[in-house]
């Protein structure tokens, strides 16, 4: 899938989603308000979250599309990248207003005041939220593996972190609907424990986002099977000094390989576009392989 087949399916899959968040996130503030529960009201913030963030990818996968240029020799991966960034950011803003509001209440009923005891339509909704947000997570996840996109991937885990906002939700509003006045604080504790679950996901979005930024390798399993493909590829070869790093939803290799010393010119070109196309293969048609062939009376351990 090129560039930009990858990046209007990234973009279809997100604006539905963008569309069900929006449906989703009036009718849980509506619930909230009518449902008298600050639990669900916490909810629908964080389906808001969703619709912003949908915007961000979007947008992002407009700019990352884009092909090399003389100022991006590498690509415009890097914007989607910055949306995974921004992605975390706004998971972390939202855990962290989630998490205030639900201690004043919290404090509120601890010096004698009262909150309202949440009614059954935010209940149901926050059943009907949990259903919805396991599907659009499901769905986005498998889309996002199928591109290779870190972008999609954290708007997939942002999914499943509105999903145990409401599964928190559902359990502070039942406790509280159906054990009594006594026991409304619940609605504003499943609003803070459900906070520290979303802090754990924008948390592991963060260090993704910045290993990338940061050129993070892909590790030595990575690294391993690179030398392993390009010996399949050219049985002379021996690749070595392996070096990996992401730009958004590709990978980019560097390596030294050697190769027997009476070959010639091209048959060296040869052998090094084997190993880019297989390499290509295995982590993706976008993957940028650079190759700097070496005579192998170098090689120390020949």
């Amino acid at each position: 899938m090129d560039l930009h087949s990858r990046s209007v399916f990234a973009r279809d899959i997100t604006v539905k989603g963008m569309i069900i968040n929006t449906v989703l996130c009036a009718a849980k503030f509506a619930a909230g308000v009518l449902g008298r529960s600050s639990a669900m009201v916490a909810d629908a913030v964080h389906s808001l979250s969703d619709s912003l963030t949908d915007i961000v990818v979007i947008v992002s996968l407009k700019f990352s599309s884009r092909p090399a240029d003389s100022e991006h020799a590498y690509g415009h991966g890097r914007f989607e990248t910055l949306a995974t960034l921004v992605i975390a950011v706004a998971l972390f803003a939202v855990g962290g207003k989630i998490l205030y509001n639900g201690i004043l209440d919290i404090v509120r009923l601890a010096e004698g005041g009262t909150i309202a005891r949440p009614h059954a339509i935010a209940l149901w909704m926050a059943v009907l939220s949990i259903f919805v947000k396991e599907w659009l997570y499901r769905y986005t996840l498998k889309a996002a593996k199928q591109i290779g996109s870190s972008a999609l991937e954290a708007n997939a885990w942002h999914h499943r972190s509105d999903e145990m906002s409401s599964i928190g939700t559902l359990l502070g509003i039942g406790g509280a609907y159906f054990l009594g006045n006594k026991w409304t604080v619940l609605d504003p504790l499943a609003a803070v424990v459900v906070s520290f679950f979303i802090f754990e996901v924008s948390w592991n979005i963060l260090k993704t986002a910045v290993g990338e930024l940061l050129d993070k390798s892909l590790g030595t399993q990575a690294e391993t099977k690179i030398a392993q493909i390009c010996r399949q590829a050219e049985p002379s070869a021996c690749a070595h000094s392996i070096k990996t790093r992401k730009i958004g939803g590709y990978a980019c290799v560097e390596f030294h390989v050697y190769l027997p010393d009476e070959w010639n010119l091209k048959r060296v070109h040869d052998a090094t576009d084997k190993m880019e196309h297989a390499l290509q293969q295995s982590f993706g048609p976008q993957t940028l392989v650079t190759i700097h062939p070496e005579p192998q009376s170098l090689d120390k351990h020949h």
